[in-house]
């Protein structure tokens, strides 16, 4: 099967269908138009320089240039997981608990694999590392973020019924235990749903660009399992990490709910 090329004029058009949406928003006053072009502005500068420097990349195997890009992916999730919290942390809480989440998450099932399922040799070939920790991250992300702000907002939200455990002699985990328990399945929900409905109401990212490439169907539906499967465990892990980093967080030494320590 033939690939077919993008030409700047096929992704013009494809743009124009964005600035169409934007006059929509306009004109029905939502007020997202400014947002919504600065968004599409910002994501093809990033994809077009990260296509960029990957090519490059991929001609390498430099492992210190493939940890510092990793790095950066990483630093750049874990500042998104906290732009998305409604109470956040204060100090270097509200990036460090996202950030080493993904990392103990992501990073190791990444490694796992690459050196057990796929058996890369060099393990840290570019041209499957980046791509498969990206999508892991950026899963992870989502879940880690949504997790987080569930677990925030309802802390706040049932402080009074918390301290009152605390008072008739509950541990901090139990005093928070069902908060936790709901935090952890929301921060599960999205990938949950994905799984469930993959194939039946949409075809996955990975599978689709597999397909478009010219691989065979069947072929392309073993990665997108694969990858689903690395999706939702490092979700699971990265989420239970959050979690529990951040309900500790909410307790001094005593087993005192400090609640002061969110903004």
């Amino acid at each position: 099967m033939q690939l077919i090329v993008l030409t700047p004029w096929d992704l013009t058009l494809a743009a124009l269908l964005v600035l169409l949406l934007a006059a929509l928003s306009w004109r029905l006053h939502l007020g997202i138009e400014r947002r919504l072009l600065l968004a599409a502005v910002r994501s093809s500068v990033q994809l077009i320089v990260v296509g960029l420097v990957l090519g490059s990349l991929f001609a390498t195997t430099d492992l210190r240039l493939i940890g510092l890009l990793a790095l950066l992916m990483l630093s750049v999730a874990g500042w998104e997981v906290r732009a998305r919290q409604k109470r956040r942390y204060r100090g270097l809480w509200s990036y460090g608990i996202g950030a080493v989440s993904m990392f103990l998450s992501s990073f190791s099932i990444t490694v796992l694999a690459l050196t057990v399922i796929i058996r890369v040799d060099p393990w840290y070939q570019p041209q499957y590392l980046i791509p498969l920790l990206g999508m892991l991250l950026g899963n992870t992300m989502t879940g880690v973020a949504v997790a987080l702000d569930n677990l925030t907002r309802q802390a706040s939200d049932a402080r009074a019924m918390i301290e009152a455990q605390l008072l008739l002699g509950a541990r901090w985990d139990e005093a928070i235990g069902e908060i936790r328990r709901d935090a952890l399945r929301s921060g599960l929900i999205p990938i949950v749903n994905a799984m469930s409905t993959a194939g039946l109401v949409s075809l996955p990212g990975m599978m689709t660009g597999q397909i478009l490439a010219g691989s065979p169907p069947l072929e392309a539906a073993k990665y997108q399992l694969l990858i689903m499967f690395l999706i939702a465990s490092g979700t699971g892990l990265g989420s239970l990490s959050a979690v529990w980093i951040g309900s500790r967080r909410l307790f001094d030494e005593r087993e005192r709910l400090r609640l002061d320590r969110l903004k």
